[in-house]
C-alpha cells in the first residue's frame, strides 16, 4: 500500500492553504472528550472576555453591548474560518486608541463603516498571499507601539478611575493629561475605592488563587456592593442605560462615496493593526502548542469577523494574546473551545443582561488599568535596552511616537528605522575580513580545511543538526523560524550552528529564545555552536544561557557532548 506524503507549503493548493482549521480538526478525528475539553476552554475564555468586552468598548468611545457584539460575531467567525487553531478573535485593547479617535471624528456611523471595509481589505490581503510580509516587523517595533498603547490605554482611563467630572476629555496625550490637572479638584472618593479595590482584588486573586477568573470576580463584587449599598458611582446602567438581552437584526452600513474615501484612512489603520495583532497573536499560540497557523488564512478569517461584526453593529476585530493563552492554558483542543466562547457569551447577555446595569465604570476603568499594565512587557524591555543603541532607538521613537503622534506613524518609522539599521550593521560587518560575508561565495573543495563528511550525523535520529547561512534578522526570522520549530519529541538534542552567520539582530535572538522555551518543554537539549562573541552576547542578553542552552565551539563537539550524556569533551575526559 503507498503510504501518502503532505505536500510541501509550495506545492499546497488554494483551497489547502485556505482551509480553516476546524475543518483539519475535524478530519484528525473528534470526539466527546475533545469537546468536553473545548467545552471547558471556551467556558474559561468567556469569562474572561465578559467584563473585558465591555470595558475596552467603554474606552473606545462605543457601548458595551456594542463591545460584546463584537466578541460574539467576531469571535465566533475567527474561530470557525481561521488558520489558527487556538485563535481567540474580539474586541483589543491595542485599538481603543484608534476606534476613539474615529467615533471622535467621524461619529458611530463611520466607525462601522470603517471596520466594514477594514474586513474586505483583511479578506483582500489574506487572498493576495501578503500575510508573510506582516512578520517582518522587527521585535523592537512590537514592543514599542505595545507599550504606547498601554500608556494611552491607562490615560484614558484616569478619568473613570478617579471620578472626575469633566465636560470634554481630548484625545491628544497632553492636552488629555492638562484637562485631568484641571479637574483634579472633582476626585470621587468612592469612585476611586472602587477602582483601587477592583484592582486589588484582580492582583490578589492572581497572587493567590491564580486559577480563579480574578476579572470577572472582581467586576461582580464591584457591582454588587454598589448595587446593595447604592454607592454613589457611574454605572454602566446610569450612562448607558444597560445592555440589552439579544442581538440585532444585521445591516449594512451607509454607503457613499464620498463617505468611504473620508473613513479610508482609519479602516487602512484598523486593517494594518488588525494583521499585526492576529498573526502576532497567533505566534505566541504557536510556541506555546508546538503547533503552526496559516497567516493568509488567518487573515482572511479576520477579514470575514470583521464584516460579520459590523454587520450587527459592532466594531474592529482582532486576536487578542490574553485571550488565546488563556484558551490554550485552559486545555482547549482546536477551534470549536473559540466558537463555545462566543455561544457561552451570547448566553451570559442573554440571562444576565439586567445585572449588567450594576457594573461602576470605575471597575471596568481598574480592569483596563491591569490590563495596560500586563500589556508592557518590561523584560523584553530591559533585554533590548540592554542588547545595544540601536534596538534601543528603535524601540523608543516607535514608543515615542505611538503615544504622542500616531499608532500607524510609530510602526512604518520603527521599521524604517530598523531597516536602516540593519544595513549600517551589514556594511560594518561585510568590511571585516575574516567574518564571514552576507552572501557565501563559491570556494573550490581544495581551498581551507575540510572535514570528512560524517554521514551518521546526518542519520542520527537522536541528534538533529541545523546549519544557518547568512544574516538572521528580523526579515528572516519568519522562514528559518518556521523550519526550526520541527522539533520532534524523538530527538535528545537539537544543534543549531552560527559558525557562517555573521549578524544576529534582537528579532532573531527573540525567535531563538522561543525555540529554547519550546525545546526545553519537549525534553530536547539545544546546543548552540559556532556563535561569534557577539552572537553569543546578544544571547546572553536574551537570557539563553544553561540549563537553557548550551553552547559549544564546533558541531561535532555538541554532538559528542551529546553522545557523552551531555558532558563536553573537557568534562568527559575528567
Amino acid at each position: 500500500m503507498k503510504k501518502h506524503r503532505p505536500r510541501t507549503s509550495e506545492a499546497a493548493s488554494f483551497a489547502e492553504l485556505f482551509t480553516p482549521k476546524l475543518l483539519t480538526v475535524l478530519r484528525e478525528g473528534y470526539g466527546l472528550g475533545h469537546l468536553r475539553a473545548d467545552a471547558v476552554a471556551g467556558l474559561t475564555v468567556a469569562i474572561v472576555a465578559l467584563p473585558l468586552s465591555m470595558a475596552i468598548a467603554i474606552a473606545s468611545g462605543a457601548t458595551p453591548a456594542q463591545g460584546l457584539y463584537t466578541a460574539i460575531v467576531g469571535g465566533f467567525l475567527v474561530s470557525a474560518l481561521g488558520g489558527s487553531r487556538f485563535q481567540i478573535g474580539g474586541p483589543a485593547g491595542a485599538f481603543i486608541v484608534l476606534v476613539a479617535a474615529t467615533v471622535a471624528q467621524h461619529g458611530m456611523d463611520g466607525l462601522i463603516l470603517a471596520t466594514f471595509l477594514s474586513g474586505l481589505m483583511l479578506a483582500a490581503v489574506g487572498l493576495l498571499r501578503l500575510g508573510t510580509f506582516i512578520k517582518f516587523i522587527p521585535f523592537p517595533v512590537t514592543v514599542g507601539f505595545t507599550a504606547g498603547i498601554a500608556v494611552i490605554i491607562f490615560a484614558s482611563q484616569i478619568k473613570e478611575l478617579l471620578g472626575l467630572s469633566l465636560d470634554h476629555e481630548p484625545g491628544e496625550l497632553i492636552a488629555k493629561v492638562t484637562a485631568l490637572w484641571a479637574a483634579r479638584d472633582s476626585v470621587a472618593p468612592v469612585a476611586v475605592a472602587v477602582s483601587a479595590g477592583t484592582v486589588g482584588v484582580i492582583l490578589g486573586l492572581r497572587r493567590w488563587r491564580p486559577h480563579w477568573p480574578g476579572m470577572l470576580i472582581a467586576v461582580s463584587l464591584a457591582a454588587a456592593a454598589t448595587a446593595v449599598l447604592n454607592l454613589p458611582v457611574a454605572t454602566i446602567g446610569t450612562r448607558f442605560g444597560g445592555i440589552p438581552s439579544s442581538l440585532p437584526m444585521p445591516a449594512l452600513p451607509a454607503l457613499s462615496f464620498a463617505r468611504i474615501v473620508e473613513v479610508l484612512p482609519a479602516a487602512v489603520s484598523f486593517t494594518l493593526l488588525g494583521a499585526i495583532e492576529s498573526l502576532l497573536s497567533a505566534v505566541v499560540a504557536d510556541g506555546m502548542t508546538g503547533r503552526r497557523h496559516r497567516s493568509n488564512c488567518e487573515l482572511v478569517a479576520q477579514g470575514v469577523a470583521n464584516v460579520g461584526s459590523a454587520l450587527f453593529g459592532g466594531f474592529c476585530v482582532t486576536g487578542t494574546i490574553a485571550r488565546t493563552a488563556t484558551n490554550v492554558r485552559s486545555g482547549a483542543h482546536g477551534p470549536v473551545s473559540g466558537m463555545l466562547h462566543a455561544a457561552f457569551l451570547l448566553v451570559f447577555m442573554l440571562v444576565a443582561a439586567p445585572l449588567a446595569a450594576f457594573i461602576p465604570l470605575a471597575a471596568l476603568a481598574g480592569v483596563l488599568a491591569v490590563v495596560a499594565w500586563n500589556m508592557v512587557e518590561k523584560p523584553a524591555i530591559a533585554i533590548l535596552v540592554r542588547s545595544g543603541w540601536g534596538e534601543a532607538t528603535v524601540l523608543t521613537a516607535t514608543f515615542l511616537l505611538t503615544i504622542f503622534r500616531d499608532l500607524t506613524e510609530g510602526i512604518v518609522v520603527g521599521l524604517a528605522l530598523g531597516s536602516v539599521l540593519f544595513i549600517q550593521r551589514m556594511s560594518r560587518m561585510t568590511a571585516v575580513a575574516t567574518d564571514p560575508p552576507f552572501v557565501a561565495r563559491d570556494q573550490a573543495d581544495t581551498t581551507g580545511a575540510r572535514s570528512a563528511y560524517d554521514e551518521e550525523l546526518a542519520a542520527n535520529p537522536d541528534v538533529v543538526v541545523y546549519r544557518i547561512t547568512g544574516a538572521l534578522f528580523f526579515g528572516a526570522t519568519a522562514s528559518i523560524g518556521s523550519v526550526l520549530d520541527r522539533i520532534q519529541d524523538s530527538h535528545r538534542a537539537l544543534v543549531v550552528d552560527f559558525s557562517s552567520v555573521p549578524f544576529l539582530d534582537s528579532t532573531g535572538a527573540n525567535m531563538i529564545e522561543g525555540l529554547a522555551h519550546k525545546a526545553r518543554r519537549r525534553g530536547v537539549a539545544l546546543w548552540l555552536t559556532g556563535a561569534s562573541r557577539d552572537i553569543r552576547r546578544m544571547f546572553l542578553t536574551h537570557g539563553l544561557r544553561k540549563p537553557l542552552v548550551r553552547y559549544a565551539s564546533t558541531v561535532d563537539d555538541a554532538v559528542a557532548a551529546v553522545r557523552n550524556g551531555g558532558r563536553s569533551r573537557k568534562e568527559a575526559a575528567e
